[in-house]
């Protein structure tokens, strides 16, 4: 039993990392591959209006807790009625974001001198108080949002209007970066870099890298 946390920024390549993940751990085993925000289900009807901007035009507009409150209940709804029968039973649990993906995007929100505080609130909200079991292993994917930026725009086909308002705000990314990275030094997360000399790195040399970080889990 072991759940695998693959995180990190928008257009950071997490979905394409945790599936080539998700097929090395069915090699060895019984595993299955998870998706935050959990779109096809009605517990994200909150996160659609937040990122549609229904309650205002940007991330800011819905403060920290709110959000994450958003978040929090796709991922109880997700636990009981998609893969906790799965984890029990001792499956691998790849998941692409987790409760980790709140302390990413909502960190910024909030006063340098509150972040610990903030962290404190979610894990025991998350962990202890909705039950949601806590990952073995946490690895951030970490590409700068220039980056990142120019490979979303080539996934939604040049056209910056299907972006959501995270998406969308590059100084706001820039500040969900240096979030992630304190929250990555704060909790252990395992960083893996996924740029080097201003450009991305192939797809197979980051899985190898991840691959190497979680012998000890698959």
């Amino acid at each position: 039993m072991a759940l695998i946390v693959i995180e990190g920024l928008d257009g950071s390549g997490k979905a394409t990392q945790a599936s080539r993940l998700l097929l090395f751990a069915q090699e060895h085993g019984h595993a299955k591959k998870i998706t935050f925000p959990d779109y096809d289900s009605p517990s994200s009807a909150l996160i659609k209006m937040y990122l549609a901007g229904d309650f205002g035009s940007d991330a800011e507009a819905v403060n920290a807790y709110a959000a994450s409150a958003f978040y929090a209940v796709d991922r109880f709804a997700s636990f009981q009625m998609k893969w906790k029968a799965d984890y029990l039973n001792g499956a691998t649990i790849i998941a692409d974001r987790y409760v980790t993906s709140n302390m990413v995007y909502q960190l910024c929100k909030l006063p340098h001198e509150a972040w610990d505080s903030y962290m404190d609130w979610l894990q025991d909200f998350e962990y202890e108080k909705l039950g949601l079991p806590r990952p073995d292993r946490v690895l951030y994917l970490d590409v700068p949002p220039e980056i990142s930026q120019a490979l979303l725009l080539k996934r939604y086909a040049g056209d910056p209007g299907k972006k959501d308002i995270h998406e969308r705000d590059l100084a706001f990314l820039l500040q969900c970066r240096a979030c992630a990275l304190y929250a990555a030094q704060k909790l252990g997360w395992t960083v893996i870099n996924c740029a080097a000399h201003g450009k991305l790195r192939t797809e197979t040399d980051i899985q190898t890298e991840i691959r190497s970080e979680l012998e000890d889990l698959l």
